[in-house]
């Protein structure tokens, strides 16, 4: 079933716009936002945002529509969690549940029915956007939550997406507080199920992609040493021989103005794998 067209606005000569359609991994209506160049796309980029964050936030705030449109890039960012559930403890906190699905297939009881974001975007999404929009070449990227499910994504899948890149990803989920309550949740106590959704181990186990992954982190982020630990990911590709390309950016913080500044250079990384 194709998705249905909410909003759309003209921008760049291309056009931003705001879909929903009935999801099957989910079995929850479910919502994407869209910018598609003048003249069609030659590649397309999926951008995971992080936690609380909607289709509209990368989108509204990135100021990433002028480069895509300049690479014939289109651009697709996917809701971060199923919406209107109530199953227990979805609503109770910023990192767990509603908004904060991390990109994964959720084994508990409840979430295990409709918190499977990882077949969501992997599959379902993946295949709507090849089949309703005509574009067959897919990267991935994504921030903070949505910087671990693009390395995640990417790592697990490289013949779907063709290159990786993050700002300030979460990389070793199963080492800092919040992956561990969200892991703990959403796939319960066995640790070791963990791995499967963590980009460190992931390397680790032997997981690897043709492209050097690109990562940008701020050194002046606030989770920068509680949360987000890019070291962590970085000794491990250094250990296993995966190209990395980890830039630190001196005073920059988590926000979408961190962001802003290099989307540019993100999405000239994007048009040269996907092109």
């Amino acid at each position: 079933m194709n998705a249905a067209l909410k909003k759309s606005h003209k921008s760049f000569d291309g056009l931003t716009q705001f879909w929903q359609h009935d999801s099957v991994s989910t079995g929850t209506p479910m919502q994407f936002s869209t910018f598609i160049p003048n003249g069609g796309a030659r590649g397309c980029v999926f951008f995971l945002a992080g936690l609380t964050c909607t289709p509209e936030n990368f989108i509204v705030k990135a100021g990433a529509q002028k480069f895509l449109a300049e690479h014939g890039l289109m651009v697709v960012c996917p809701d971060t969690s199923p919406r209107g559930l109530q199953l227990p403890g979805e609503h109770d906190a910023y990192d767990f549940g509603s908004g904060a699905g991390f990109y994964l297939d959720a084994t508990t009881p409840g979430y295990a029915d409709h918190y499977r974001m990882d077949r969501y975007v992997s599959q379902e999404l993946h295949h709507l956007i090849q089949e309703q929009f005509a574009v067959e070449r897919i990267s991935i990227m994504g921030h903070s939550m949505g910087g671990h499910g693009a390395l995640v994504l990417g790592l697990r899948s490289p013949r779907k997406f063709r290159c990786i890149s993050a700002f300030a990803p979460i990389v070793h989920p199963s080492a800092v507080p919040w992956g561990e309550k969200a892991f703990t949740g959403y796939l319960g106590n066995d640790r070791a199920s963990w791995s499967a959704y963590d980009a460190t181990r992931l390397i680790d186990s032997g997981k690897r992609h043709p492209v050097e992954i690109l990562v940008d982190q701020g050194t002046a982020d606030e989770f920068l040493e509680t949360q987000l630990r890019p070291a962590d990911f970085s000794h491990a590709c250094a250990k296993a021989g995966q190209p990395l390309s980890l830039r630190l950016r001196d005073g920059y913080d988590h926000s979408y103005y961190f962001i802003s500044t290099f989307i540019e250079s993100h999405l000239a990384f994007h048009a040269a794998a996907l092109q």
